[in-house]
């Protein structure tokens, strides 16, 4: 029993608990004198060091009362105010698998990025880019791929490699990620001699990942240590998964940060962007002027990746011949005829048979969510293979097609590849006369849907895709008045075909309650309800007579109820009363008599 509490004493002293020692031995405690002062790891914004009991016991009592929130230092410069094109920003490199998705996540605020334990593997293979909160801090991230500098020349790993150098082109500042639980690797080695010759003039960070669990007496020491041979200065250990080291990450890039923003004030660069606030301001009552959220989706290997390249005209994601090389959905913006676009890439959409494993089963998760997010989903199909096989569509883009529409989405059809069908003229002119028709045959809720052809590889057809997507983000986003409505209802229901007047509905008044998707509502006042038929009759009519077709419409009826009238029923069923009034001086009298 004595060799336990003994046990249990030493383990408590270690850990700098003599108050719980002392309890184990109830003995009272003993004096921070009468005992060795152990060592506490701490992390300074100077560098990595130790602190002991003695020097805690120093410190300046923390006041009583509700804890801060945030214990971080105020910045003197309001990142809040500042352009997001005008951010500083930062770059997260390292080997495959040491975080660095995780710390991005945790940087945005979201789970973004995908983010799965494949040593083997390569979960992140594009350059994904956000808008990072930490404390007061604003500041641009960008997630890269792990890097490998012996991959061979056209693979993959060499393809994310070069796509990574050429981002360092645009970046101030660079956390450099290791995992600290491995120790340093050969190939840590090698990506830091990659930084000095691709990134010399930006300052990087070196950040000990996954450092939660090393919190033993000497052990981030070592590995503190063993990051020196980088030769990037002294390290911070964080945890990208729990949040450890936030807070002394955010007393080194604040300084640097504010030393970046007063160069970029001082060049006459201003940090606020008045421009786009007028530009909010003037659009808040214009909802089609609002951001455009567009969404590329189709089957693997359709040239999704390809046609993001090309309408942001730059090699922004990876492509290549391989099936599936998208696995992370890529958001990015850009400005097309002055009006703000954010372009999501998906990964391929396939069927989900359950045998989806490690991070095929993210993407298609993570696919099917950013089409519920998007105001117009972007389907492409393979004219190739459509020239080949008997239908347009199979199974799968009917079913993205088809939920698109259930979602209330608006809908573009973009037929890719046309390159290919040049020489062969009568193929060519088949495949333009047929995915029409056939798409018209498989959602038959919705008519007008517009097909853009076009060659995403060499570029031609861009501008038809841009032009026919925001027109079909404005009718997605019309509105119309009240009058204008039930003058156009007189019309209709005038040259509509009823049986007789008994069964035709009576229609109060006609309104539209909601844009995106254009809702409407009718108001019965009889007894008659409208029919599917005469839905389907009011829907056609809309988009014929206000040209807003290729668009879902949705028309819902309510009943008026009938205003309950009380009505006072002063009549007797027995006999009748009448009252003759006999009058005196001082009294008056009445007599009933009974007629």
């Amino acid at each position: 029993m004595a060799a336990a509490a003994a046990a249990i004493l030493s383990a408590a002293l270690r850990r700098s608990r003599p108050a719980t020692a002392a309890l184990l031995l109830h003995r009272p405690l003993p004096s921070c004198r009468s005992l060795p002062p152990p060592l506490l790891p701490s992390l300074g914004s100077a560098g990595f060091r130790y602190s002991t009991v003695a020097d805690e016991s120093t410190a300046p009592a923390k006041p009583k009362g509700k804890a801060r929130k945030n214990p971080m230092k105020q910045s003197r410069f309001d990142f809040t105010k500042v352009d997001a094109a005008l951010l500083p920003t930062v770059i997260l490199v390292g080997r495959p698998n040491v975080g660095k998705s995780a710390l991005f996540n945790r940087f945005i605020r979201r789970r973004e990025a995908l983010v799965y334990n494949t040593p083997g593997d390569h979960v992140t293979r594009d350059i994904r880019e956000g808008v990072a909160k930490l404390g007061d801090l604003r500041f641009r991230v960008l997630d890269s791929a792990g890097l490998e500098t012996a991959a061979t020349s056209g693979s993959i790993l060499a393809r994310t490699a070069d796509m990574t150098g050429n981002v360092l082109a645009r970046s101030q500042f660079a956390i450099f990620l290791i995992d600290v639980r491995d120790g340093l690797q050969p190939l840590d080695l090698e990506v830091g001699q990659w930084l000095r010759r691709h990134a010399s003039g930006i300052h990087t960070i070196v950040a000990m990942n996954k450092s939660e669990p090393l919190d033993e007496h000497g052990v981030l020491t070592a590995a503190a240590g063993e990051a020196h041979r980088l030769g990037f200065g002294d390290p911070v250990a964080i945890s990208a998964e729990t949040g450890l080291g936030m807070a002394e990450l955010y007393e080194i890039l604040r300084p640097l940060f504010e030393d970046y923003m007063f160069q970029l004030t001082n060049n006459g660069l201003n940090q606020d962007d008045p421009t786009s606030e007028a530009e909010t301001e003037a659009h808040e009552g214009d909802e089609s002027k609002l951001p455009l959220q567009l969404a590329i989706v189709g089957r693997p290997n359709v040239g999704k990746s390809t046609l993001l390249n090309t309408l942001l005209q730059e090699q922004r994601v990876l492509v290549g011949p391989e099936a599936g090389l998208t696995r992370d959905s890529i958001r990015t913006q850009f400005q097309f005829d002055n009006r703000t676009v954010y372009l999501v890439d998906t990964a391929g959409w396939m069927e989900r048979s359950g045998k989806e494993k490690g991070p095929a089963s993210l993407s298609v998760v993570q696919s099917r969510k950013n089409l519920m997010r998007a105001h117009i989903v972007a389907l492409v199909l393979d004219g190739e293979k459509i020239a080949k096989s008997k239908s347009s569509m199979n199974h799968p883009e009917v079913l993205i097609a088809r939920q698109a529409i259930e979602e209330g989405r608006g809908l573009v059809v973009i037929v890719n590849k046309m390159d290919l069908l040049r020489e062969n003229r009568p193929l060519f002119d088949k495949v333009i006369d047929a995915v029409p028709k056939e798409i018209q045959t498989v959602i038959p809720q919705v008519t007008g849907i517009p097909v853009v052809f076009m060659s995403a590889l060499e570029g031609r057809g861009r501008i038809a895709v841009m032009r026919q997507v925001i027109d079909t983000y404005e009718k997605w986003c019309l509105r119309l008045s009240t009058s204008r409505l039930n003058r156009w209802l007189r019309k209709v229901m005038s040259r509509h075909s009823w049986k007789d007047s008994a069964t035709q509905p009576k229609v109060k008044y006609f309104t539209q309650v909601k844009a995106r998707p254009p809702t409407f509502v009718a108001f019965m006042s009889g007894k008659v309800q409208l029919s599917d038929t005469d839905i389907r009759f009011l829907t056609k009519s809309l988009k014929e007579d206000f040209d807003i077709g290729g668009i879902p419409i949705r028309v819902v009826q309510r009943s008026i109820p009938r205003k309950e009238t009380v009505k006072s029923n002063n009549r007797n069923t027995g006999p009748r009363i009448n009252t003759r009034m006999r009058t005196d001086k001082r009294t008056t009298v009445s007599e009933p008599t009974t007629s």
